[in-house]
């Protein structure tokens, strides 16, 4: 039992490295100019093993796409916990949306997802994971308005509608992110959203961080 342990535990691992070397090659390369025999390279491993655990470039993308978000949403969860207001909680998710993050593992970058977008209008597999993310982040976004709501916070808005206007409103400005526009940067989307957010939501925003609209980072 211990060596089938051990050999779970190796597998795993193995998973994991080579999802972290795709997520690196598909941000530095785009998916199109990305190959298996890249992420091996990258992981220290054999394309032969690549394929052997994830059969196709499609599916690689997609686990590493799925592999990122589950990493994010964990963090997040985390740092929701500590935060008492839906307010607050709000302004965390968006921060970790538009905001540069030094302790989040692995990086995520906008570019992993623009490359997901183009590959979902072609491709069932890829559309149908890009739909359930869709599906999660909105309902993320959808509990914390109603708990806002019950707690007082926040006014009377529809809050599927409004996780809807404002996980659209993020992904337009990811693409300004992503293609690292000089009007549109990392803190001026960030800004944007959450006054965005504070008017539909009827609450007062103020800048934790004087000058630039967005808050610390710790």
């Amino acid at each position: 039992m211990k060596v089938q342990a051990n050999n779970v535990g190796t597998a795993d691992q193995r998973r994991e490295q080579m999802l972290l070397a795709a997520i690196d090659v598909i941000v530095e390369r785009g998916y199109a100019e990305s190959r298996i025999a890249d992420v091996a390279e990258r992981a220290g491993t054999s394309p032969a093993l690549v394929i052997y655990y994830f059969k196709t470039k499609d599916q690689l993308l997609t686990e590493a796409i799925r592999f990122s978000e589950d990493t994010w949403y964990e963090a997040g969860t985390r740092r929701m916990e500590q935060i008492p207001t839906a307010a607050g909680k709000l302004e965390e998710i968006v921060a970790m949306c538009c905001l540069p993050e030094a302790d989040v593992e692995p990086q995520t970058s906008w570019v992993l997802w623009l490359d997901l977008w183009s590959q979902a209008a072609h491709n069932l597999e890829v559309a149908s994971v890009r739909q359930k993310s869709d599906e999660r982040w909105r309902d993320l976004i959808c509990s914390l308005v109603v708990a806002g709501q019950e707690a007082g916070e926040f006014g009377p808005v529809e809050p599927v509608e409004f996780a809807a206007l404002l996980s659209s409103l993020l992904d337009g400005l990811a693409v300004q992110i992503a293609l690292t526009d000089p009007v549109v940067d990392e803190s001026r989307a960030f800004e944007l959203t959450m006054k965005f957010i504070a008017t539909q939501l009827g609450f007062t925003w103020t800048p934790r961080r004087a000058g630039l609209g967005s808050r610390a980072r710790s």
